[in-house]
């Protein structure tokens, strides 16, 4: 993926909303675009290969 390992946590170590896909902090509760509290973390693999 990245070059560096911190490159690679800073793309990655996200959580994404389940409802209106925006990223958010990794420590988010809620979802800083629609306040929806169904986060999910960031996929760390490719699907489909």
């Amino acid at each position: 993926m990245a070059k560096f390992p911190e490159a690679e946590a800073r793309l990655l170590n996200k959580k994404v909303c389940m409802h209106c896909y925006a990223t958010n902090p990794p420590r988010a509760k809620r979802c800083r675009k629609c306040g929806s509290t169904d986060l999910r973390p960031k996929a760390k693999m490719r699907r489909g290969q």
